[in-house]
């Protein structure tokens, strides 16, 4: 069985984020960029599922520009057999929708054959959790988001997954998707050796028009703005007046 792995250049999380002055977009100047952290945990698990003897293949696709490169590398370096690079972008603030990213990854799919596509629930820089689902969709596939565990038996996958009252194990019937969460693995480093090795593992270069798949943005950023301080707590006498203070907030 073959496994394909989308991965995304982001901002590295430990970089604190800057709006540019004019609120057009968060500056990208000299800001270090790695992989969305989800994406990494998602290459672990089709790494591990390939060390088990479940998968044959591991497959690691990205979209974007062309500096992602360096983001397939990372993967291929982590164990990795093959990247695929869509160059969508020319420029580092374009981000693609994830509509267009879905039906890339869809016509990726329809070339590959997977029999299992694992990817990160989101992306820490738009938080738009919305390329796994889209992508079952246009597929006709089943899909199992959130996955804290997984395991393939046969023709099937069996999910532990996250929801809001707690810990769901669904099962589903292959070909699938799966997003993953934080807890599912703790992704290796890369070895020395084999960021060499990476250097050297096949990485094809691809366009949208390659797979008729228009990219143009259906979105637009009116503003981008930094959250709003946080405002200093204040010290109450009596228990009287911190009831008083807690109505006030509507707490009460």
């Amino acid at each position: 069985m073959k496994v394909l792995v989308p991965v995304k250049r982001v901002i590295d999380y430990n970089v604190k984020v800057r709006v540019k002055a004019d609120g057009s977009g968060v500056d990208l100047a000299n800001v270090k960029m790695s992989m969305n952290p989800f994406d990494e945990i998602a290459v672990e698990e089709a790494i591990r599922l390939k060390e088990k003897g479940a998968a044959s293949e591991v497959v690691v696709v990205s979209i974007g520009v062309k500096q992602a490169q360096e983001t397939l590398r990372t993967a291929l370096a982590m164990g990795a057999d093959r990247a695929i690079l869509i160059e969508a972008a020319a420029d580092v603030t374009t981000d693609i929708e994830p509509l267009a990213v879905a039906k890339l990854l869809a016509a990726v799919v329809k070339d590959e054959q997977p029999g299992l596509v694992i990817a990160g629930k989101q992306a820490i820089d738009n938080d738009m959790n919305a390329t796994g689902q889209m992508l079952s969709a246009l597929l006709g596939w089943s899909q199992a988001t959130f996955a804290s565990k997984l395991e393939v038996e046969g023709d099937h996958a069996q999910v532990t997954r996250e929801v809001d009252g707690g810990m769901q194990t669904i099962r589903v019937k292959m070909p699938t998707i799966v997003t993953v969460d934080l807890r599912l693995n703790e992704p290796r480093y890369a070895s020395l050796p084999n960021i060499m090795k990476a250097k050297k593992k096949p990485l094809e270069e691809k366009t949208p028009t390659d797979y008729g798949v228009d990219v143009t943005p259906r979105l637009t950023v009116v503003k981008t703005v930094e959250p709003a301080g946080r405002s200093a707590g204040i010290k109450v006498g009596s228990v009287d007046e911190l009831v008083s203070k807690l109505k006030e907030a509507g707490v009460l």
